[in-house]
């Protein structure tokens, strides 16, 4: 490990002396880089001389894009043309230093680099090596484009949440990359299990993670309904109460949440007719039951429902937008929001959504503009200055911090 870096760090963040290069674009696997980052990881982003496709997403600010911001806050920025054999020269030298490496190519890609894992687990045979692909990295489907709406079909989730939707039969349009989020965060999770690994072994690894695999994770119900025999209920047990002015989620999922429901709606007897007495008996009979729990609900105010559900412990929540969701008082107790600075000025993220008693876990402060690290990052990696300018195509002095000196800089 890497144990010149942050070394004010090492007490107060979990992984303060590792170093992470991250050759991933888009969602998946910056979410999986961000995660290390803000767990106190140097994490060295690799972008061409275009930047990567999430800097041009909106919302924009003076160029700058909150979208990549959230994604990539905390980590370094690195250009380089990965066509160049001087680039890849650079990248075997960052390889000897670094801890981790992520990339979410098509596979194949790094291979014909020059960047696989064969290629740099000889020079580092410590180096932990995650590849984040749509489907694996070998078998029929490897090589198929893979984004998340792509997957949210394949996986069968698309067509696992229509059966949740009553009279309809067109499936839903896709908005939000459950795939992304989700295949980041086992990424995150598989490296952690290696680097614990490699204390006893001192060995690095090859991670493979599928977003396909990881999609159908989700799915826990289905992969059993999917070999079994299942008799299902004509309206399903999770969805909207309405109430007069609007809608509200319950979720019944325990004896005691029912009895506390049929309380609440005025019908203790519920618990002892034959429909609804029995889980079984329930779920067969959940239409009835529920129509008779909305023949109170629509009665009140969501405000009112909420308030008598909560009174006989039924866990429920009005439906809310995001917005909403992040003016909870909970979110600023929890200082589950961080500030963050770009070249645009300031917006807020999300910190990760757990808390260490021994650590500190929030975002990191800055993102990136891009290219901003690249001639701290080759120096180190033994470039001349003369083959910084060269590399780079355009050299410009710059002063130290001192002001009494100067340097080669793009």
């Amino acid at each position: 490990m890497t144990e010149r870096r942050n070394a004010g760090d090492v007490s107060t963040k979990s992984l303060g002396d590792l170093r992470v290069l991250d050759f991933s674009t888009t969602i998946a696997g910056p979410h999986c880089s961000r995660m290390l980052a803000d767990m106190g990881a140097e994490v060295i982003k690799v972008e061409s001389a275009e930047g990567e496709t999430m800097r041009h997403r909106p919302p924009l600010r003076n160029g700058s894009s909150t979208v990549f911001g959230q994604l990539n806050a905390g980590k370094k920025s690195l250009v380089l043309d990965l066509k160049s054999p001087v680039a890849i020269d650079a990248i075997h030298r960052l390889v000897a230093t670094a801890d981790i490496l992520v990339e979410n190519f098509r596979p194949g890609v790094m291979r014909r680099l020059k960047l696989d894992y064969d290629s740099l687990q000889a020079l580092n045979p410590r180096l932990i090596y995650c590849s984040i692909s749509g489907y694996g990295q070998t078998g029929p489907s490897a090589e198929l484009p893979a984004y998340a709406p792509v997957i949210h079909a394949a996986s069968g989730y698309d067509m696992a949440h229509l059966s949740y939707q009553p009279g309809r039969t067109r499936p839903d349009y896709c908005g939000i990359y459950h795939a992304d989020v989700l295949t980041g965060v086992y990424a995150f999770g598989a490296i952690s299990a290696a680097l614990h690994q490699r204390h006893s072994t001192q060995k690095g690894q090859h991670i493979d993670v599928s977003m396909l695999e990881s999609m159908l994770s989700l799915t826990l119900n289905e992969v059993q309904w999917s070999q079994f025999e299942v008799t299902f209920p004509s309206r399903p047990m999770f969805g909207p109460l309405e109430t007069a002015d609007g809608y509200v989620m319950v979720a019944i999922a325990s004896e005691k949440t029912f009895q506390g429901l049929v309380r609440a709606a005025g019908h203790p007897e519920w618990t002892r007719d034959p429909r609804f007495a029995k889980y079984v008996d329930r779920r067969l009979n959940w239409n009835d039951l529920m129509d008779g729990v909305e023949a109170w609900s629509r009665r009140l105010t969501t405000e009112q429902c909420l308030a008598d559900l909560s009174n006989n412990g039924v866990p429920s929540s009005a439906y809310r937008s995001v917005a909403q969701a992040l003016s909870d008082p909970q979110i600023a107790h929890r200082g589950a929001l961080a500030e963050v600075e770009d070249g645009g000025g300031t917006f807020k993220v999300m910190n990760l959504p757990f808390r260490m008693s021994g650590a500190n876990v929030s975002a990191g402060k800055r993102a990136a503009t891009l290219g901003e690290h690249t001639v701290a990052i080759l120096r180190e990696a033994g470039l001349s200055e003369h083959e910084i300018a060269a590399f780079t195509g355009k050299a410009a002095v710059v002063k130290h911090a001192q002001g009494d000196s100067a340097s080669t800089m793009v």
